[in-house]
């Protein structure tokens, strides 16, 4: 695996995370899960709208708009300079935006699992605030 040393922290905080969800009472573990079901996002999703190149798709899966509006925004606009005499300027623009965007694709995995912990740490902290 490329990002083992992210990985390796990522694991080391979920297993904090899932000890504290443990020391939880069985009803308040019970609303943890419930909410976490809702909201718990796939790494393999997020690859796969990552794959096909529909720019920002894969950031509107994990709530992040405004990056997948700039995404989709840039990602309409080289699309349609291919069909004007700026033809190059589009081809540049897509591929810039797929040079940026690549590197999402391989850290799918890494990316989906720092959401997941930190959706985790949210629910958890509501329920531990109340």
């Amino acid at each position: 695996m490329f990002f083992k040393k992210e990985v390796d922290i990522l694991e080391r905080e979920e297993d904090e995370v899932r000890s504290r969800v443990n020391s939880l009472s069985d009803d308040a573990r019970r609303d943890f899960f419930c909410k976490l079901d809702d909201q718990i996002k796939d790494p393999d999703t997020y690859a796969t709208l990552n794959y096909f190149f529909i720019a920002g798709l894969h950031h509107f899966y994990l709530k992040k708009f405004t990056r997948g509006s700039i995404d989709l925004f840039l990602y309409a606009l080289g699309l349609a300079l291919l069909s004007t005499e700026i033809y190059s300027g589009g081809l540049i623009l897509l591929l810039l935006v797929s040079i940026f965007e690549i590197p999402s694709l391989f850290k799918s995995e890494v990316i989906v699992k720092r959401y997941n912990l930190e959706l985790r740490k949210e629910i958890l902290s509501s329920l531990r605030s109340l």
